[in-house]
């Protein structure tokens, strides 16, 4: 298969690019990195990397920052960055991709566990993951053209102990190659509408 890695360059996307590349071609789309640019916020780009990749059979998104702090000092503008560049940068990539990824291909979106098992200013990426979450089982149901959809909503990862470790007290991280297996499964299995806890 031919598969998109938006992210690729980031600690999980190296992970899923490593275990896909195995057996598959794989073209890595970054912000700053990789094979093709992308800003996910901007729509133009996103349309720029699909017409530069051409025809694919899966989009593997790993991409999305949101803002994190302390609730009584969040703005609309700071939940903003959630929700424009994680949220609706990765359902952009889907509605934006129908018209690019090939018959019975597949999407696979991120998330996280935050929105089940909350932490200390994490209220942006609660909001976010929920409602990508929810995004991904409604979507799977009016996906044209045999198209599959899933996502994948790790716990904290091993190799990003060492920065996050202080927000995370009491969790039980997961090393990022168990991770990346939650997308081969998505992309080279048969399943649609699935959220893939990795815990």
């Amino acid at each position: 298969m031919k598969i998109i890695v938006i992210g690729g360059t980031g600690t999980i996307g190296k992970a899923v690019v490593k275990e896909l590349a195995q057996r598959h071609t794989i073209i890595v789309a970054g912000h700053q990195h990789g094979d093709i640019n992308i800003d996910i916020t901007n729509i133009d780009s996103i349309e720029k990397m699909y017409q530069t990749a051409g025809k694919v059979d899966a989009v593997v998104a790993t991409a999305g920052n949101v803002h994190f702090g302390p609730l009584n000092e969040m703005t609309p503008e700071l939940y903003s960055v959630g929700l424009n560049n994680k949220l609706m940068g990765q359902i952009n990539l889907v509605l934006v991709g129908m018209n690019y990824v090939n018959e019975g291909g597949s999407f696979t979106l991120t998330s996280g566990i935050l929105n089940r098992d909350p932490i200390v200013y994490g209220s942006s990426a609660a909001m976010v993951n929920g409602a990508l979450d929810g995004f991904v089982k409604s979507a799977a149901i009016e996906m044209p053209h045999n198209m599959r959809i899933n996502i994948v909503s790790p716990t904290v990862v091993t190799e990003a102990m060492d920065k996050y470790a202080p927000y995370f007290r009491g969790f039980v991280s997961v090393p990022v190659d168990k991770v990346a297996l939650a997308y081969s499964k998505s992309v080279e299995g048969k399943q649609t509408g699935q959220l893939y806890s990795v815990t």
